[in-house]
Formats: structure tokens, sequence, C-alpha cells
């Protein structure tokens, strides 16, 4: 089995449609699929229903916006009730401050660059989840940078003139909540956070002690020496070990099935449930 944990839809910032996903990982030769939009669920059912067109298992997921003193961290969370209140409440707080925090980067990019809140909202497609990913698309296509890449490099990047930070709940607390919702939490690429920082060792155990199930080991963004870190920490806090392409479509140059979860890891993470 081929088994890929991470994909983004134009939901939130991939570049296709969630049933475009699912289509493309058939095509990728994937068996089973999560599709994690950041701090939204609005593609839930057009994945499921691409997925079985497809012959493609899919796994519902998302990707929770969180923190640890100031530093982004990234939660997967997958078969999380969503209709649990508190869970949503959550992310909606989170989904809406991430709103704020784009119009607020537009604001201070508007001064420099000839870039608009509307160029952003034109680049968002009508995505439920908007974010600096969308503004880097409208620095594009206003011609300010040659690519994504390009624009969170040179102007978004942590610690420029434009950076703005947002309100995300403490990650422990997100594990929690999402625990509590009947999901099935793993830290997205823990070792490739802003500006490099690695989360700390003591915040995995505490969060391990909270109910997370697994860390997300292999990724692009990390190294094989990490990779080797994060396995070995894994093991020894009894915790889940994937791997994910963390796919965006056009918006990234990470491939659908670069990196794959196992099928014992799978089967773990079902357990779990």
């Amino acid at each position: 089995m081929r088994i890929d944990l991470h994909t983004h839809s134009a939901v939130s910032d991939g570049t296709e449609s969630p049933a475009e996903v699912m289509a493309q990982a058939a095509r990728a030769g994937l068996d089973v699929v999560a599709l994690c939009d950041h701090d939204s669920v609005a593609g839930w059912e057009e994945a499921r229903e691409a997925g079985k067109a497809h012959g493609v298992e899919w796994v519902p997921g998302i990707e929770v916006s969180a923190r640890h003193h100031g530093t982004s961290v990234h939660l997967l969370s997958y078969w999380h009730d969503p209709r649990d209140a508190e869970a949503e409440a959550m992310i909606a707080k989170t989904r809406d401050a991430r709103v704020h925090r784009a119009q607020a980067i537009v604001d201070l990019l508007g001064q420099r660059y000839p870039v608009t809140w509307a160029d952003v909202v034109e680049q968002s497609g009508g995505a439920v989840t908007v974010g600096r990913p969308h503004i880097a698309d409208a620095l594009v296509a206003r011609g300010v940078v040659a690519d994504r890449s390009a624009a969170f490099t040179e102007i978004l990047r942590p610690g420029s003139a434009f950076y703005v930070p947002h309100y995300a709940p403490e990650v422990v607390d997100a594990v929690r909540t999402m625990r509590a919702a009947g999901g099935v939490p793993v830290v997205a690429h823990p070792y490739a956070g802003r500006a490099g920082a690695e989360l700390p060792t003591r915040v995995v155990e505490r969060a391990a002690a909270a109910g997370l199930v697994g860390l997300e080991v292999d990724h692009r963004d990390h190294t094989a020496e990490q990779r080797a870190r994060l396995r070995d920490l894994a093991a020894s806090s009894g915790l889940v070990a994937t791997g994910s392409s963390d796919y965006h479509g056009a918006g990234k140059p990470n491939e659908l099935g670069e990196n794959l979860t196992s099928p014992e890891a799978y089967a773990a993470l079902q357990a779990a449930r």
C-alpha cells in the first residue's frame, strides 16, 4: 500500500480542488490519501466522493494552526468529529485570525508594492482559509516576484517588515481539543518550524501525555539527520512515525507520494481512533 497522509486543496492553500487532488493521487498510484486543509474541513465531502470514484481510500483530516511560545506549530488531525463544538470553535477562531493577519500584511505591503486585498481575494479563488500563500500568489500576479517560493524567501519570511503574527492555540491544548473530538493528532514537520526552529523534545513529550499519537518524520523539509532523531523520539515517546508529501498542487514543488506512511504505521493510527 502507498499511503500519503498530508495533502492540501484549494479550500486552503493548494491549487487544485479536493476532487482534483484525489484524481492526481490515483494517477500517482496512491492507495490511501488524507486531505488536510488548513483550519477547514470544507473539502471533505468532495474528496470522499472523488476517492470512491478513483478507487483511493480517503482519510478525513485537517491541519490545525497551533504554536509553542510564539513559534508556529502545525497539527494534523485525522478522523475528528467536525460537529464537535469545542474543536470547531478553536478552529474557527484561528481561521478568522488568519484572515485578519492577512489583511494586516497586505496593508503593510501596500505601502511598498502594488498589491491590494482585492488581489488576494482573487488569488484565493474562494478558499475558506485565506492566508500568506494567497498573498504570495498576488505578488506573483503583480510581477513583484517570480513565484510563491520567492515571495516567502524575499518578502513574507518571518522577521521581515511584513511578517505579522496571529492567534493560534498552544500545541498541547490543540492536541487535547482534537483528541477529545475523536481525532488522531500528529505533529506535522516538527523540525521544519519558523526560521528553522525545532519543536523541543519536552513539548513533544507533554503533547504525547495529552493525547498526541504521532510525528510526521519523513517530510521534504527534514534532513536525514533530523529524520533519524525524530524516529528515535517517536519510539521513545510511544508515538507513530509517519511520512507524507505535504502536497499543494502547483503551489509548492512537493510531489504526491514523495514521502509515505508505512501500512504498519497507518494501522497504528487507525487503532488509536
